[in-house]
């Protein structure tokens, strides 16, 4: 394998920032890519369009989300056992992996399709946004395979500390999706069902490349041998996926009951809300991208037993969500009514949207941290402590939405978010004290 990808050794800050900044531009070009698409969508189609779209974020946050928690769930097993040099268990870990996310595509898929439309209904969704929100989402889940397939590949690229793959994919993917939805929106006038399809055929095209990068390393030779039995492996696969997994659904559920109650008082809070969602994945980038960036880095750190190393690589981390704090929070707190603009067309629902990003500037810190420490805890093996925050902040969100939303209108979603982070914020820092403490006992 290539050491220069080892994560063990070599300067901590070298190490991590180079990791990350590959990361970032990667992720960067997915949340530009959806903005623009949100754009391409509210300016060629409509707010109603926009808003049938933007009303499946949260579900499929539920689902996507579930997908992607288990991978990344997955890769700290594999970043651990590439830490600790048992390249055996390394590729053992790779084919379990893959024999797992098939099944789970397939449960995923069925049961997106039969639950989308009762979801939608459940969720008080607009008959206006109803036809339009079933078309692209029956696109996204038929599709479904294709975001596996590029959470799993890119996933394993970054436990061997490889970054810059999953770059190139995306520079790639977000070129050609951006230019389909262009071609089908405006040109041959497919509606919400072009920027869906384009969307699969991206991340089809993204999860191709890393494939093909992870065929030509020449230790990852995967033989039959390697996809039979292990009962252990799957175990620890499953421990480390399943709680990942369950917190990105159950943060998605809360969500879901927010979007339920924002549906309730209307289109224009659906649309509003779908756009602030929009600019608050953008601006929680840096810091996600440290999360997933330290997740591998203490997962390596982990295998090798080297605890003093993690304890440098979180600092790093840290450090990274308090500058993306001071220099992103400030943009939404100085210029939400220009960020609002760009993507809706209507005074009210603009002056909605200012709102929450305003709140939402503020409260930034809580999420960036949160992103850090959740990462952390999964990475120095406390896979349930993260599912247990997931939990905090559905138990949070719900009723400070169902309170606050009739007293003061839309400023009540950036509130539930904002004490949402704080719960979850906390259980994670006091997992991450209580790991340190026991390992200066063990020194001791």
């Amino acid at each position: 394998m290539n050491k220069n990808n080892d994560l063990t050794e070599g300067k901590v800050s070298a190490k991590l920032l180079g990791f990350f900044l590959p990361m970032l531009l990667t992720n960067l070009f997915q949340q530009i890519y959806s903005v623009v698409d949100t754009a391409i969508v509210g300016k060629g189609l409509g707010d109603n369009a926009l808003g049938a779209v933007g009303n499946l974020s949260s579900l499929s946050l539920l689902i996507i989300g579930f997908s992607m928690g288990m991978t990344n769930g997955f890769a700290v097993i594999i970043a651990q056992n590439y830490g600790g040099e048992q390249i055996k268990a390394v590729r053992r870990s790779i084919a379990l992996s893959i024999n797992l996310s098939a099944i789970m595509t397939i449960i995923l898929t069925v049961t997106g399709c039969v639950l989308l439309k009762p979801i939608l209904l459940a969720m008080q969704t607009d008959k206006v946004l109803m036809s339009d929100g079933l078309k692209y989402g029956y696109i996204i889940l038929g599709g479904l395979a294709t975001t596996v397939a590029y959470n799993l590949c890119s996933s394993i690229l970054r436990s061997f500390g490889d970054s810059k793959t999953p770059f190139i994919a995306i520079i790639i993917s977000s070129a050609v999706n951006i230019a389909l939805d262009c071609i089908l929106i405006f040109l041959f006038h497919t509606g919400v069902e072009g920027a869906a399809v384009a969307t699969v055929f991206a991340q089809g095209l993204s999860a191709f490349i890393c494939y093909l990068k992870i065929r030509n390393i020449s230790d990852l030779q995967i033989c039959k041998e390697d996809f039979n039995g292990h009962k252990n492996m799957y175990y620890l696969l499953l421990k480390n996926g399943l709680p990942m997994a369950c917190m990105n659904s159950i943060t998605a559920l809360g969500c879901m009951v927010v979007q339920r109650y924002v549906n309730d008082c209307g289109t224009m809070y659906t649309s509003a809300y779908s756009v602030c969602s929009k600019y608050l994945n953008l601006f929680m980038l840096p810091s996600l991208t440290a999360g997933f960036a330290i997740s591998a880095f203490v997962s390596q750190n982990y295998g090798a037993g080297k605890t003093e190393r993690i304890r440098q690589g979180v600092r790093v981390s840290v450090g990274i969500a308090l500058t993306s704090y001071l220099l992103l929070g400030t943009i939404m707190v100085i210029f939400p009514r220009q960020l609002a603009g760009f993507m809706l067309n209507e005074m009210e629902t603009i002056s909605l949207s200012v709102k929450y990003l305003r709140i939402c500037g503020v409260a930034l810190i809580l999420l960036n941290l949160l992103l850090i420490y959740r990462n952390v805890v999964q990475g120095i093996g406390y896979p349930i402590i993260p599912m247990l925050s997931g939990i905090t902040e559905m138990i949070i969100r719900i009723p400070t939405i169902i309170f606050l939303l009739p007293s003061i209108g839309f400023k009540a979603t950036a509130f539930a978010e904002g004490f949402a982070w704080s719960g979850a914020l906390a259980l994670n820092l006091m997992a991450y004290i209580f790991y340190f403490k026991k390992q200066n006992v063990s020194d001791d």
